[in-house]
């Protein structure tokens, strides 16, 4: 008869406890690959609304969520909404994941006339928190970073644009090309131009049919967010979740080396606050 304390059952012990801890790792890397993910606000592109130095939980199986190393996406429960603040893969940077509010959807026409936001000829409210930290751009001034280029639109004086939806037909012609050439690429097709006529993967084309969905989004901090402003339509495939709420909230820019004043900064209020 073996004591409870032999090598035998010592190495008994040790097994239970590897394989507990593997099902927990397996448990936790599928919460966090499909269904709730942690997410750090890094800039000021979203105050007052988000904070740099919030910490996030965001919803990923909202909007179907991507299975790792493929393009399957899982079945969706929900359809991204007017005013919907979400994550996605920055489309010029795709190992960067953006936050910002979703201010139109596919086929919705977007003007911004002195600050103020139309969709579809209807005034949309200022966000609660969001605002502006600069003069007001005045119409006839072109920013020369503003989406699509040689546009004339600027910040604060922009469109009107519709934005592509599966299905639309889009022009290809010189005008047009800085508007729809980046969803033709990420479509997977490939563009050329000699002369005064487009190649569309080798073929002479006068049209595109846009294949997804695309979104548009914008910083509640209206005058310091890089958004579609500057660099175009959100495809549906980049989006990864629904921001939820906000677990810990501290000043980013005070060391861990100064423990006390970091501890000092963590700002109790905004802890378990519901994103909207």
């Amino acid at each position: 008869m073996k004591a409870s304390g032999t090598p035998a059952g010592g190495r008994k012990k040790s097994k239970e406890w590897f394989e507990a801890l593997m099902i927990a790792a397996l448990f936790a890397a599928v919460i966090r690959v499909f269904i709730v993910e942690s997410y750090r606000i890094p800039t000021s592109s979203m105050e007052s609304t988000l904070m740099a130095g919030d910490f996030l939980f965001v919803n990923k199986f909202v909007y179907g969520a991507r299975v790792p190393f493929t393009d399957y996406r899982l079945p969706s429960f929900d359809e991204v909404e007017h005013g919907d603040i979400i994550v996605f893969k920055y489309p010029e940077d795709r190992s960067l994941n953006y936050i910002k509010r979703c201010v139109a959807l596919p086929g919705d026409t977007l003007e911004i006339r002195n600050r103020e936001l139309f969709v579809n000829g209807s005034r949309v409210p200022l966000p609660e928190h969001a605002g502006f930290l600069r003069q007001m751009a005045p119409p006839g001034y072109a920013e020369s970073q503003i989406f699509p280029r040689f546009s004339g639109y600027n910040k604060d004086q922009y469109g009107p644009l519709r934005v592509p939806k599966q299905g639309d037909e889009v022009p290809l012609d010189a005008m047009h090309l800085p508007l729809y050439a980046a969803i033709v690429s990420y479509e997977g097709h490939a563009l050329s131009v000699s002369g005064d006529r487009v190649f569309l993967d080798g073929r002479p084309a006068e049209t595109y049919r846009v294949e997804g969905n695309y979104y548009f989004v914008m910083g509640d901090n209206r005058d310091n967010s890089l958004d579609s402003r500057y660099w175009g339509f959100l495809p549906e495939g980049d989006l990864v979740g629904q921001a939820l709420m906000v677990y810990w909230s501290w000043n980013p820019n005070l060391s861990f080396f100064a423990p006390m004043e970091k501890l000092s900064s963590i700002r109790w209020e905004r802890i378990g606050l519901i994103v909207h």
